[in-house]
């Protein structure tokens, strides 16, 4: 498996081959753009053009042919994409015996880690839908999310109502705007937690709601009510139904302050719910504050990441868990900080980051709250702009990270991954 990972070295060598950044061409086919037009330095960070084609629900047509007709416009083929990422990790916890499924420690290929279907595009002039099937789902099941974005255009705002289900990318998966990984599928490197603070806190990720949001030029806001489900009530699917009695109120603003485009907002998850059949219900309670900020350092491109996120630990009085602090006996939080630099434009970005964590746990001797703290670095590179090679290596501390007995604490993770989407 070593030979066949590109070295920096050998990726440095290659760089005069490589144009451009990797993206999701389903839109591409729609807008008749290149995948770049929508993407800031790699896929999936997205530039203003490519939060404004999401903000308007993915109804932006160019020069696709179109089926037009009285309260009808659509276009004249349903585009599609597959995006599939095929990872190899190692990291020093403790190797399986001879015979047995290999460990991290052995180092696990891990083909089809994603392997999606996505169709997405136009329904109506101001409708638009997104829909992701899991082709290597185990037990068959190919919905993993779909959301179906209604947007009202004024004078002040567009305004946009967002029907979702999702199988991972949590209640964010309504409406999101941010790289930073405040969506767990738009984040700028592989190692989600180590490099999102809201992710480090994100717990199984069903939900299935309503999102109704608000945007013009210098921000905008959403309400979501959900529950912390999948596909509830699915036809046939045998999937029960629960009342949605968890709320994400999300505020952001988008101005252009000193020639870097930012993304700041603050969040706020709450209320309970029935999560995955459970008899009593659970926590959903977070909340967070995120920073992004997409300029340049030279000709090149740079973007900043900053997020604090803390989930209240389990309610003593109601015994309730916290679905993004599970089991937690103190409040679990992190901070983390990152920036991404395109050290060649659209074909190599090196990048690096920060965490400080608290887990929820506590010492059973001292009764502090467990640390878990990472440094992380990043790779990616761009072969063409729907192919890319990313590297993420991780090194882990903090009293969390304590060995015991026959079981070494995993101190370090590396992750070689190929990315491609057509």
């Amino acid at each position: 498996m070593k030979k066949i990972v590109l070295s920096l070295a050998g990726v440095m060598a290659a760089v005069a081959f490589a144009p451009e950044a990797s993206a999701l061409p389903a839109f591409a086919r729609q807008t008749g753009m290149a995948c770049s037009a929508c993407h800031n330095q790699h896929f999936p960070v997205l530039n203003g053009f490519g939060r404004a084609f999401k903000a308007a629900g993915y109804t932006m047509m160019g020069a696709q042919e179109k089926v037009e007709g009285e309260h009808l416009s659509i276009p004249a083929v349903m585009n599609a994409a597959i995006l599939a990422k095929v990872r190899y990790q190692k990291d020093n916890t403790a190797k399986a015996p001879a015979g047995a499924a290999l460990s991290p420690a052995d180092g696990q290929l891990q083909f089809g880690d994603e392997f999606s279907l996505f169709f997405g595009g136009r329904v109506a002039e101001n409708i638009g839908f997104l829909f992701e099937g899991n082709t290597a789902a185990v037990g068959g099941a190919l919905l993993a999310g779909f959301k179906l974005p209604i947007n009202i255009e004024t004078s002040a705002a567009n305004f946009i109502i967002v029907p979702f289900t999702t199988d991972a990318l949590d209640a964010q998966y309504g409406y999101e705007l941010s790289s930073g990984g405040v969506m767990r599928a738009n984040r700028w490197a592989e190692h989600r937690r180590e490099t999102s603070a809201i992710q480090y806190n994100a717990g199984a990720g069903a939900a299935t709601g309503v999102t109704l949001a608000a945007k013009n030029d210098m921000g905008f806001a959403a309400y979501t009510r959900f529950s912390p489900n999948f596909a509830m009530g699915a036809n046939g699917g045998g999937v029960p139904t629960y009342s949605m009695g968890s709320n994400l109120f999300r505020i952001a603003a988008t101005p252009e302050v000193a020639g870097f485009s930012l993304v700041t907002g603050v969040s706020m998850m709450n209320g309970t719910g029935y999560a995955g059949g459970a008899l009593v219900p659970s926590v959903t309670e977070q909340t967070y504050f995120d920073l992004q900020a997409q300029g340049a350092l030279g000709d090149n491109e740079l973007s900043i990441y900053a997020q604090y996120a803390i989930a209240p630990k389990t309610d003593p009085v109601t015994g309730m868990i916290n679905e993004y602090n599970a089991g937690g006996t103190a409040d679990r939080k992190a901070f983390t900080i990152g920036a991404d630099y395109s050290l060649i434009p659209h074909v190599l970005h090196l990048g690096g980051a920060y965490r400080k964590a608290n887990t929820g746990a506590v010492d059973p001797l001292t009764l502090a709250n467990l640390t878990d703290n990472a440094i992380t670095a990043t790779v990616v590179y761009d072969l063409v702009q729907n192919v890319a090679l990313h590297i993420n290596h991780s090194e882990y501390n903090g009293s969390s990270r304590a060995n015991v007995p026959f079981a070494p604490a995993q101190r370090r993770l590396t992750t070689f991954m190929l990315e491609a989407a057509w």
